[in-house]
């Protein structure tokens, strides 16, 4: 009796270990996609960071193995930057096939993150005196990988300056003269370098050269800013020209042309959220052309491809974000709406408040309460497969009633009778680790982006409860070849 009362305590230790783990990680995934060290609306910048640094150090610690391989969940950049710091800074693992995987999966991610994050990292870790063999081995890899480590060392020069001098890499001889041998700036075979090097002295060189290294010269210069930004047109990215929109608002007789026919969706709708609400009324159809396009071009890189469809899509005050993610919760709801539309055989928005003009829905802002309990009911009495919730989470209009809303209707119902309903949330909660949940009855999944709803479709079901922590490590075990084959192809 003793020997089953002891093998029965067991079973149950083992299924309530297996339970904290699997509920650990999801907490840690989901947080991944949308926390980022920046203010939002609700929170300071203070409590996010606090809580990212706990969850990281956490999960690393217990979990390492499958922290690694959270590289390959598709998380957004910030967490991944995050991640890549903590195992370099922790040294190689002393098993021989987790070593590899783990070495594979940060050079991986490190070619496909942008370059002034990557080279942010390296200069993080020279800061943090992080020098082991295996950084020196990764940073200098990935500056020997790059193509054009000149355009680098010109856009990025103090940072590429450090890395190079942390890992004690080899330079081409006039890179190496560029860096580090500031009395002896003289003329250069390398035709950047060269331009550079006369744009200390010449304005009309600074249009030769990178936005972000011509407009710290072009104050040198003192060159007017509507001057400046006319003829440095041509040499911005469409990333530089969507984060200089605002600015560019405010200095008169300067417009930027935004390309809008080769511009992910979620950036789409975070431009046309910085056009006046006149602007977007006179160029509705291009607007409305352009979101048609980039949804078919998204769709055709990930297909995705949904029944019946309904979409309740928050645009209260909250949306408007904080001054780094301007817009940034509604835009993703936005973006989202039109991704939707193209995947769904059926489809219909449910935005609270409620639009005037639903026709268009690019004249979307920020306005009222977060009230989704009653764009919910709509949805539920249009009878879809899927009820798509896009919002912060913060619901105050009254708090807490959606859940109630779709625990009633699933109780009278019939679970198998009552669509699937998923929450995503592009802001992370800094006080709960995790994006603000709706209640118990809904799950929810962090949002980074639009694009990322096909993979938030699939992970929605691991945050239901419906899968074990061996299908959870079996996921992300998929992932990670996935992720290691497409970057040998």
């Amino acid at each position: 009796m003793s020997d089953r009362n002891d093998s029965s305590w067991t079973t149950d230790r083992q299924i309530l270990r297996e339970r904290c783990e699997r509920e650990d990680l999801l907490m840690f995934i989901n947080s991944g996609f949308a926390a980022t060290r920046q203010n939002e609306f609700y929170t300071d910048l203070y409590r996010p960071s606090v809580s990212i640094e706990f969850l990281h150090r956490y999960v690393l610690i217990n979990y390492r193995l499958l922290y690694a391989r959270t590289l390959a969940a598709g998380i957004n950049h910030f967490n991944q930057q995050q991640i890549i710091f903590n195992l370099l800074q922790a040294g190689a693992p002393a098993n021989r096939e987790q070593r590899a995987e783990e070495g594979e999966l940060i050079s991986v991610a490190l070619r496909r993150l942008p370059a002034n994050r990557v080279y942010s990292l390296f200069a993080r870790l020279q800061q943090h005196r992080v020098n082991n063999r295996r950084t020196r081995a990764v940073i200098k890899a990935y500056l020997g990988w790059r193509r054009e480590p000149e355009f680098d060392a010109v856009k990025y020069r103090n940072k590429y300056r450090a890395a190079a001098a942390h890992v004690h890499s080899r330079l081409e001889a006039e890179l190496g003269r560029f860096l580090f041998d500031h009395a002896n700036q003289k003329s250069y075979q390398t035709p950047l370098l060269n331009q550079f090097r006369q744009a200390q002295y010449s304005e009309a060189a600074l249009y030769q050269l990178p936005f972000t290294v011509a407009e710290s010269l072009a104050q040198k210069h003192q060159v007017p800013r509507d001057v400046f930004l006319k003829k440095i047109e041509p040499k911005m990215t469409a990333a530089e020209k969507l984060r200089y929109q605002s600015a560019v608002a405010r200095t008169k007789g300067v417009e930027l042309e935004f390309d809008l026919t080769q511009a992910g969706i979620t950036k789409l709708a975070l431009y046309v959220l910085s056009l006046s609400q006149q602007e977007r009324t006179q160029r509705a159809e291009e607007l409305e052309a352009a979101f048609t396009g980039a949804a078919e071009r998204q769709r055709n890189r990930v297909p995705l491809k949904l029944g019946r469809v309904a979409a309740v899509l928050d645009r209260s005050h909250s949306t408007v974000g904080s001054r780094e993610r301007r817009n940034r919760p509604l835009g993703v709801a936005l973006a989202a709406s039109y991704l939707l539309r193209g995947a769904a055989e059926e489809y219909r928005p449910f935005w609270t408040p409620a639009m005037k003009d639903e026709a268009h829905e690019f004249l979307t802002y920020p306005a009222g309460q977060t009230a989704l309990a009653e764009p919910l009911l709509d949805a539920l009495n249009w009878q879809p497969d899927l009820i798509v919730i896009v919002s912060d989470g913060y619901e105050n209009d009254p708090p807490q009633l959606v859940d109630q809303v779709a625990r009633v209707y699933r109780d009278c119902i019939g679970k198998t009778a009552t669509p699937e309903i998923v929450h995503m949330n592009p802001v992370f909660d800094a006080d709960h680790f995790a994006p603000r949940r709706l209640g118990t009855t809904i799950p929810t999944v962090g949002l980074r982006d639009a694009e990322d709803i096909p993979t938030m479709l699939g992970f929605a079901r691991f945050i239901a409860g419906a899968v074990s922590l061996k299908d959870l490590e079996t996921y992300l075990a998929l992932r990670v070849k996935r992720m290691l084959k497409s970057d040998e192809t």
